[in-house]
């Protein structure tokens, strides 16, 4: 864990009261000031009904499409500078250990532990243990509600890394997300995770507003990695291809990731792993843009900013 060299914030809206920290996440770092380190993105893959799965129970897939997938992912972070995780979805502890099995054989990047229900994780746990996968995983996610068997699981695989979801019932609002955060880290405390990133969960449009408005309330209170899977909003958006046609689809999807990134997310689930043409240049051109302005205040992007490869 690091933390930011203070640095001035890009406009009124990013400027945070609490120095800001960076992870080290497999090979990438996530966190910081915007404007200084882009965007993580972070595509997900084998999810429900995704046309490379034959048995989803079973975990079998097109593993020759699967890669191609990947490396469409591996592309656009490369011309961008916008580094990249992968979200690996199982629906059966059975399929999520294959399809982690299968991901960590091909690429290098981090991986997200994402399984349907806790005995799923917990089993796609037991895996990243055994493999020695630690060290490049994230735990996706740890929800108020996690249970102290859920915990001392994350525990015993050795995993560092985290996600916060602010899935708050008790109060699901912006200041809700916030609380949330606040109460479930003296429990995380003892799991020796050392990289928590917040997802302020997104569920539709409403929820939209509220999760960008707990990011800046988040960073402002703790210093820490904030962003979510703000592509649900256009996901459940019903009267979207109704009512502006399909070709609406993509172009709603970029602009969601462009618009977080815009409010200050540090990392973004942007969805299906086919979308990576749309909304890595969306979010590399929004990051490129709060660089310029961080520069006019003395600070500087890093070598591998978006700044610097996509003009």
């Amino acid at each position: 864990m690091t933390s930011e060299d203070k640095i001035p914030s890009a406009c009124g809206l990013l400027e945070f009261t609490r120095e800001q920290t960076t992870f080290p996440i497999g090979n990438i770092r996530v966190g910081g000031q915007p404007g200084v380190r882009p965007t993580v993105l972070i595509g997900t893959i084998f999810y429900h009904k995704h046309d490379i799965s034959i048995d989803s129970d079973k975990g079998t897939f097109d593993a020759d499409e699967a890669e191609k997938r990947i490396r469409l992912q591996e592309d656009y972070s490369a011309r961008t500078g916008n580094p990249c995780m992968l979200d690996v979805v199982g629906a059966t502890p059975e399929a999520l250990q294959k399809h982690l099995e299968f991901v960590a054989s091909v690429t290098d990047m981090p991986l997200l532990i994402d399984g349907t229900t806790a005995d799923v994780r917990i089993a796609g746990l037991d895996y990243v243990k055994q493999a020695g996968l630690a060290d490049r995983v994230v735990y996706n996610s740890i929800q108020p509600e996690v249970t102290d068997a859920e915990l001392t699981a994350i525990q015993d695989a050795g995993v560092k890394s985290a996600v916060l979801l602010t899935y708050y019932l008790l109060d699901f609002t912006a200041k809700g997300r916030v609380q949330s955060v606040r109460e479930l880290l003296p429990r995380i405390e003892q799991t020796g995770l050392e990289n928590l990133i917040v997802d302020t969960c997104v569920l539709d449009l409403a929820t939209l507003g509220q999760a960008c408005s707990a990011m800046v309330d988040i960073k402002n209170e703790f210093g820490l990695p904030v962003g979510g899977g703000v592509h649900n909003a256009v996901a459940v958006w019903k009267g979207l291809k109704a009512k502006m046609g399909a070709q609406a689809e993509k172009p709603c999807i970029a602009s969601v990731c462009a618009a977080s990134a815009a409010m200050g997310a540090d990392f973004l689930l942007y969805g299906p792993i086919e979308d990576a043409p749309y909304v890595f240049p969306a979010v590399a051109m929004v990051d490129t843009a709060l660089s310029q302005v961080i520069m006019e205040r003395g600070g500087q992007p890093e070598p591998d900013h978006p700044r610097f490869r996509i003009g």
